[in-house]
């Protein structure tokens, strides 16, 4: 693979715009390649002779020192490279002078050097200062942990004494790592000493040996190094117990104003803080890694530019150039090599009970045993089985979908009342999703992140392809067959088993659901499970962003409700085994068709009331109106679909136009940031990913055209081909298909924005927070360290859909 595909791929996403770049400085080397070209002076190699040789001799005296620079004859340098301090500001950047006469395309592939390079210097400069500063936060919280340990499992140690030292001990470990940066590093073995020193030997070692020697008094323990956390700590630490289920939201409001009077240290506290804190250490060293592969491939790509600098002109520059590299700040800190030694000892220790292996493999949780080789083999035979299986699905279900409207044209059946199409709108929103994750992939759109999915887990489109055929072919077999038992004179005295195939469909897709075997993407399925629960538990889960995306695509979804709420009806109270229900007749089920069109834009509204609650975003409260308006549109269109007349006509044309007008316009400037009047694109975005601004055009006018879908029960088209309930049928995909091109410029938007703000890692809320002792206030500040989740909104409101 060639270097520049491999850069691109190491890239991370929401950091594009911090990393040199590498493809412009490579269209800057060619056109001095050309002008090298025309000048005749780039000729076979082996007939260059070096320019140094023809240069007027300077004696055989010993040359004045300022002639030198860092140890190399001054005139064997065509450039040097110094650093120049930025205007009302310390930020160094850098600038390359000529000792020659350079051409006009040197001067500005030097400049464009100077400036990336500059760029990629601060930007990994202010990211060190910030893992900095979250590294003393976490020194505290493990301190609180520590001190929590001690009263919870052993309260009746004694805590006198020596007890105070350790948080000198820790400090001056903290201190020795943080002044590690501005001087040179202390040896390999040496430094692996001080780790095992502040971590207790994570690898089980005496810590008697690990002294070289020395004596060490027994009478404490064996270990005169052990010195307890002081529980007095715990005085000024509060433990931040964020609601986790809809019962503890509703007790911590409930008993919002005693909850802080009293602290009760239990065992399960610990429990809790211990895994919060786990997971923090675990994204922590996640940011670290990528922090490193930053430094790593940006020294790299400088490298690369230069040395193919040197073979168009013969220059020799990258020496003098590599050498300000090395001595610039991301050439020369190691802090994030020590710390990240740091955390994967304190993390071994800790939490995984000093084994090293199940560490490692918690904090590396992709790295592969086996062989490269071995492990692409596997990797490629895993997509070609995916492939086979989903062509073969395809292939079936065409040959199934061919021979049902053979069948439904040949018995006349085009008119005739059916059975509801749950299955259908279900399959399409899934093709809808893996043409979205397609595209994602293709403009680099990183919807793991932004979805929250846990690493390595998050589905491609060739799996979600597999199982949207998979189902395909199922729904379609139960009808063939449904349809074949009812048609056929030799089965028609099995109506009960005929009745019962589209319930047995129903019952299978539901237990490969919630099958709690490790099979069929069982991580993919418990969290969509969970996410559809927070939906429905609705407004007592903290919102995230995968919720709100989630509700969103359930308001496309009311006929497939419709149609589950039918199936409940007909095979619960109706006489199946007659085919025959009084369903539409019925009371009940009549409010319950108002209910479930109105429970996902009820969602949706909570959830919207949630985060104005607790973000005290004015923008959430017009977000809400918006589903309210959509409620009420969706309950008179309902009435009038049921009672018919002129005046529920006019009330359902206003208040789904009102309800329309607001929606779309929510798409396309909120959701979709577009219709911006001071963009460099005129009416678009600033930064788009999609190069043919057309396609945005397109894009709106078609929302707009399917948000009038609602017109089709209000005006009534008639069809002579069509079945009334399957023209419903029709305006429902509509909409699922409007909903599938909303979710690529929706996470579009949301991507681009997390790229202008260098959100790469989302918050984890940290198990403790400390407050003065002296304070009424009691300061409930959460710091948060790593991977973005929905939470950082609360900070952007810009970002809210």
């Amino acid at each position: 693979m060639k270097f520049w595909k491999e850069y691109l791929s190491q890239m991370l996403p929401e950091w594009k715009d911090a990393y040199l770049d590498y493809t412009y400085l490579k269209t800057l080397l060619e056109d001095i390649r050309k002008v090298e070209k025309e000048k005749g002076q780039t000729q076979q190699k082996s007939l260059v002779r070096d320019l140094r040789l023809y240069r007027s001799f300077s004696g055989l005296h010993k040359r004045k020192s300022h002639d030198f620079i860092n140890g190399e004859d001054i005139e064997d340098q065509f450039i040097v490279v110094r650093e120049v301090e930025g205007v009302g500001n310390s930020i160094v950047k850098y600038e390359t002078k000529f000792a020659e006469d350079a051409t006009e395309q040197e001067v500005v592939f030097f400049n464009t050097l100077d400036y990336e390079f500059s760029k990629v210097d601060k930007f990994y400069k202010d990211k060190v200062e910030e893992v900095m500063s979250e590294v003393t936060l976490l020194d505290k919280q493990m301190d609180a942990l520590i001190a929590l340990r001690i009263k919870v499992e052993n309260p009746s140690l004694d805590m006198s004494g020596a007890v105070r030292e350790l948080v000198a001990d820790v400090a001056s470990l903290v201190t020795t790592a943080v002044s590690n940066s501005s001087t040179p590093r202390m040896p390999r073995k040496e430094q692996m000493f001080v780790i095992q020193e502040e971590t207790g030997t994570a690898d089980g070692e005496d810590l008697e040996n690990s002294n070289g020697g020395v004596d060490v008094d027994k009478s404490n323990g064996g270990n005169d190094h052990f010195k307890p956390a002081p529980v007095e700590i715990l005085e000024h630490v509060k433990i931040n117990n964020e609601p986790r289920t809809p019962k503890s939201n509703i007790k911590a409001m409930l008993l919002k104003d005693s909850k802080d009077k009293k602290l009760n240290f239990n065992g399960k506290q610990l429990k809790r803080a211990e895994e919060q804190l786990k997971q923090v250490f675990i994204e922590f060293h996640w940011k670290l890694r990528q922090l490193k592969r930053y430094s790593f491939m940006n020294l790299l790509a400088l490298s690369k530019v230069m040395k193919k600098y040197d073979k168009i002109t013969l220059r020799g520059a990258t020496k003098s150039y590599l050498r300000a590299v090395d001595n610039s700040y991301i050439g020369s800190s190691d802090e994030i090599t020590t710390i990240l030694e740091r955390v994967e000892a304190t993390f071994v220790k800790h939490f995984c009970g000093s084994n090293r292996r199940k560490g490692m493999k918690l904090l590396r949780p992709t790295a592969k045993k086996g062989k490269h080789k071995t492990t692409f083999l596997l990797g490629k035979l895993r997509h070609q089985l995916i492939r086979f299986y989903s062509g073969y699905f395809a292939g079936c279900t065409t040959a199934l979908l061919v021979a049902l409207v053979l069948i439904i044209n040949a018995r006349k059946l085009v008119n005739k009342e059916g059975q509801t199409h749950l299955f259908a709108y279900i399959i399409l929103h899934m093709l809808m999703y893996a043409m979205n994750i397609y595209f994602w992939r293709c403009y680099r759109v990183n919807y793991p992140f932004i979805f929250g999915f846990k690493q390595g887990t998050e589905l491609g489109y060739r799996e979600v392809l597999l199982l949207s055929a998979g189902l395909t072919l199922l729904s379609l077999a139960c009808v063939l067959a449904n349809l074949d038992m009812e048609m056929e004179p030799g089965t028609q005295s099995y109506q009960t088993i005929t009745e019962l195939v589209p319930l047995g469909l129903v019952i299978l897709v539901v237990a490969i659901a919630f099958c709690p075997f490790n099979i069929i993407y069982r991580s993919g399925r418990f969290f969509f499970i969970k996410s559809i629960w927070r939906c429905i538990c609705a407004p007592f889960y903290k919102v995230t962003y995968i919720d709100f995306f989630l509700a969103d695509q359930l308001t496309s979804q009311v006929q497939a409700f419709r149609s589950l709420e039918f199936y409940i009806c007909y095979y619960v109270w109706g006489d199946f085994r007659k085919r025959h229900n009084n369903c539409r007749q019925s009371a009940v089920y009549n409010s319950f068709y108002f209910i479930v069109a109105v429970l996902p834009y009820w969602s949706r509204l909570l959830q919207c009331l949630r985060r104005w609650v607790e973000e005290k975003d004015g923008s959430q409260a017009y977000n809400g109106l918006k589903y309210l308006l959509a409620i009420i549109a969706v309950l008179i269109r309902t009435e009038f679909d049921l009672k018919k007349g002129t005046s529920w006509r006019v009330a359902a044309v206003v208040s789904s136009a009102v309800a329309a007008s607001m929606s779309t316009y929510w798409d396309i400037v909120k959701d979709w940031g577009l219709l911006q009047r001071h963009s460099k694109n005129p009416w678009l975005r600033d930064k788009l990913l999609i190069s043919h601004t057309s396609v945005y055009f397109i894009a709106m006018v078609i929302n707009v055209i399917l948000r009038l879908a609602w017109l089709q029960y209000i005006v009534n088209f008639h069809v002579t081909f069509l079945h009334r309930r399957a023209l419903t049928t029709i305006v429902a995909c509509l909409e699922i298909l409007r909903r599938g091109m909303w979710n690529f410029f929706r996470l579009e938007n949301e991507h681009l924005n997390n790229v202008g703000k260098f959100r790469a890692f989302k918050s984890v809320p940290l198990p403790f927070s400390y407050y003065d002792e002296g304070s009424s206030s009691k300061d409930d500040k959460q710091i948060t360290t790593s991977k973005l989740t929905d939470e950082t909104l609360q900070q952007h409101p810009e970002m809210i859909c």
